[in-house]
């Protein structure tokens, strides 16, 4: 397993909502990505988010396609999301989807955790490349 680390900055560009059953919400966001450190690229994609009227609980699911270098390796590959907030406690799994990668990223696998702290983003990314 080798390890990735590094910043990103978001900007996310909300489309409607729509109100369902039951109090709930689901949201649209286009993301715009750019990665910092040892993944130096920009990603675009797409998530989609449902708030509940209980305050601090949510949940969301999204994927991005990831273009640019990692450790010096060119290519591309898909990042899935998938986040529950329970009262403001948070699970979060983000997973690179099995053979997406291209490039000399082809045959890349692993798992990113993302940490926000006081409006900034890190990533921390294990990875496997053949």
């Amino acid at each position: 397993m080798t390890h990735a680390t590094g910043s990103f900055e978001v900007k996310t560009i909300p489309q409607p909502a729509e109100d369902v059953a039951g109090g709930a919400a689901i949201g649209r966001l286009l993301l715009d990505k750019r990665f910092q450190g040892d993944l130096e690229a920009k990603s675009v994609g797409v998530m989609l988010g449902a708030r509940t009227p209980v305050q601090g609980s949510a949940g969301y699911v999204a994927q991005e396609v990831v273009t640019g270098t990692l450790k010096g390796r060119e290519g591309s590959f898909v990042l899935q999301h998938y986040g529950v907030m329970n009262k403001g406690a948070l699970e979060q799994i983000v997973t690179i989807v099995p053979d997406s990668g291209t490039g000399t990223l082809t045959g890349l696998a692993g798992k990113m955790t993302i940490v926000v702290e006081n409006g900034a983003h890190t990533y921390d990314l294990d990875f496997t490349l053949p």
